[in-house]
């Protein structure tokens, strides 16, 4: 089936390409889009998984019932008390989230002010933050954070 879809593409693009030399913007896009379905292979490194949002990525996620997610990586920065959202930033590829801690850091102070703490989650571990913001990794265990914290 895949193979006689990728015959029926490469028909489409074909004709379109005879039927109409100089294409408008909309249906120019669409054809490039539909260029790159039509010519990717299965090890291929940058696909496109959806031909309405092109930018969409696979990200694998390393788990036994949910192996991959597609779509960005996003950053999203609340304040503890009220949880008011102060930062949202969208990376796309597949950053490891502790390197994307210092950007989202800038958005922040730049939105805002900057923290005293911060307060993140086991996928920031080996951040690559350097600054005057204390950041505290969470760990595995029971309850809530200490109210010292």
């Amino acid at each position: 089936c895949t193979r006689k879809l990728r015959t029926y593409l490469g028909r489409v693009i074909r004709d379109i390409e005879r039927k109409c030399p100089n294409p408008h913007e909309d249906l120019r896009s669409l054809l490039e889009t539909s260029k790159r379905i039509f010519s990717q292979q299965r090890k291929d490194r940058n696909k496109v998984y959806s031909v309405h949002e092109p930018a969409v990525g696979c990200i694998s996620k390393g788990k036994a019932h949910k192996r991959y997610e597609f779509g960005a990586k996003v950053s999203v920065a609340t304040t503890s008390r009220g949880s008011w959202f102060v930062g949202a930033q969208v990376f796309h590829g597949n950053p490891y989230d502790g390197h994307t801690l210092s950007k989202t850091l800038a958005q922040v102070t730049k939105l805002v002010q900057s923290p005293e703490y911060v307060f993140v989650d086991q996928g920031y571990r080996g951040h690559d933050y350097t600054g005057e913001i204390e950041v505290h990794v969470d760990k595995r265990r029971r309850g809530r954070t200490p109210k010292r914290i």
